[in-house]
């Protein structure tokens, strides 16, 4: 079977393919995203070590934080498995390790508000858990895709009926291939969601969903070190 290139090589997109940065570690963080008055707090549950929650504070080192303990702000209250109930600002969350994250305001923001806080990884990648049509799935931010990209094998076990798309055709490095072309009715990461996002659907295998310009541009893109933000424009 022919293979598009993807995250190590062009980007699977419609009518335009880049190449992407250097291959990074797909590690799955689940962020917790406060909106304070004075500015965001980005809160990420890296795993469990015993009944220790491994977090990860506003870029600081991995931090061991057993129940009752309090680091920077953010108090787990138990831990279970790969989940862990934590309290901040008054609030109880659940994170789960490889979750989608959750979005939260200080002001009165509702749910559905429009601020998405992510960290880089090791490898300099930009990854989150989130959800395609409520189901969960595991992305990685890519300016060089012009849609949402996703595999066959990701597609089907979402439940896409990604045949009763557009059929088209893409040049990758072994030859051209079969695509589909769709519309995806929800795009959600944490508690931001986005609606009708285009997607494109190519038969080689993907270690992550590719969040491409289909849904970044309807945001305004800030980025800071290994912080980037993302404000909603409509």
């Amino acid at each position: 079977m022919a293979h598009p290139r993807s995250a190590c090589g062009a980007s699977p997109s419609r009518g335009r393919h880049q190449r992407p940065g250097k291959a990074g570690s797909a590690v799955a963080l689940v962020l917790l995203l406060f909106a304070s008055a004075a500015s965001a707090q980005s809160v990420a549950l890296q795993g469990m070590l015993g009944k220790k929650a491994l977090l990860i504070v506003d870029g600081s080192s991995p931090k061991t934080v057993a129940p009752g303990e309090t680091f920077n702000g953010v108090k787990v209250l138990s831990t279970s498995g790969d989940e862990a109930q934590v309290e901040v600002a008054g609030k109880r969350f659940s994170l789960h390790v490889g979750e989608s994250p959750a979005s939260i305001g200080s002001r009165g923001e509702a749910p559905g508000g429009g601020r998405i806080v992510l960290t880089a990884g090791s490898g300099g990648h930009f990854m989150t858990g989130g959800r395609i049509n409520g189901q969960q799935v595991q992305f990685m931010v890519d300016t060089g895709a012009t849609d949402v990209s996703l595999s066959e094998a990701d597609a089907t076990r979402i439940g896409l009926k990604y045949k009763d798309g557009a059929l088209g055709r893409m040049s990758t490095a072994n030859g051209t291939v079969s695509v589909w072309h769709l519309k995806l009715s929800s795009v959600r990461v944490g508690e931001v969601e986005v609606r009708d996002v285009d997607a494109t659907v190519v038969p080689a295998g993907m270690p992550f969903v590719l969040l491409g310009n289909s849904f970044l541009t309807r945001f305004q893109m800030k980025r800071d070190n290994e912080q980037m933000v993302l404000e909603r424009r409509y």
